[in-house]
């Protein structure tokens, strides 16, 4: 199994915006079918050294991971709204 964990600043941290990306992003679950799990949350604490939104995806393998990298729904919706709205991020994928 592999975990792909992304955490996203966005440009704008407004509540309305946040809440379109957490939407987005939850939005792949039913629509990209390689996904085995999938969890999204925003941060509360705003710190100096938080994100803004964080997603967790699990996979049953590479080959599963690269698929989803190339997901027409992955790229087309996720992926541009995120490239849209992201200011930064920051990327961890394991196996487990």
């Amino acid at each position: 199994m592999v975990k792909h964990i992304v955490l996203f600043k966005l440009k704008d941290t407004s509540d309305e915006n946040i809440a379109k990306t957490v939407g987005i992003l939850r939005s792949m679950e039913g629509n990209v079918p390689m996904l085995r799990g999938i969890e999204v949350g925003s941060d509360f604490l705003h710190s100096d050294r938080s994100y803004d939104v964080a997603l967790i995806v699990t996979l049953d393998d590479r080959a599963a991971l690269e698929a989803y990298q190339n997901d027409p729904y992955h790229c087309s919706v996720v992926k541009k709204h995120m490239h849209a709205v992201r200011s930064g991020s920051v990327a961890l994928d394991f196996e487990f």
